[in-house]
């Protein structure tokens, strides 16, 4: 997952995961969800963004682990 911020229009990209998007909807007033050819949600777009969230501070309170396979 990753977290893009474009100051120029002040839009926040939150990736869900790789891909292409294949289709798009309007769930709020400036909050966009991508969706893949699956209908997956891959990514949201917000709008306005600093008027929406405090992008000053990020903070993550746990991420699952992975098992990752013995080689």
């Amino acid at each position: 997952m990753t977290f893009e911020y474009f100051p120029e229009t002040d839009t926040l990209y939150i990736a869900l995961r790789h891909g292409p998007g294949a289709d798009a909807e309007e769930v709020a007033s400036d909050v966009v969800l991508d969706y893949d050819a699956e209908g997956a949600v891959v990514g949201i777009t917000i709008e306005h963004a600093s008027e929406r969230a405090d992008l000053g501070s990020f903070s993550v309170t746990s991420i699952p682990t992975l098992a990752v396979p013995a080689a």
